[in-house]
């Protein structure tokens, strides 16, 4: 895993998803585009293209710093507070 910076690197092990679905959107009967996983709580919701992007204000909301793609074949982490991009 490329590592570059702290959030990410103690990371020890990996969230995924238990379902393939965003759990706001569900409740809420709205849409999504991608979903994303967060790397300390494992909710897994819906990104920046989706209209109600709610794994940015979970982000805001709890400070969790790193999501990972929860897309097939997609091997990525994103760090929210500094804005670090990793594949793995």
């Amino acid at each position: 895993m490329q590592t570059t910076c702290s959030h990410i690197q103690e990371l020890t092990t990996l969230q995924v998803a238990d379902e393939h679905v965003c759990e706001e959107c569900i409740k809420q009967h709205g849409t999504w585009v991608h979903l994303r996983t967060c790397q300390t709580c494992g909710v897994t919701l819906c990104c920046d293209d989706s209209p109600m992007k709610h794994m940015t204000a979970h982000y805001h909301e709890t400070s969790h710093p790193v999501i990972s793609s929860a897309e097939p074949g997609e091997r990525w982490l994103w760090c929210y507070p500094d804005k670090v991009f990793a594949e793995y």
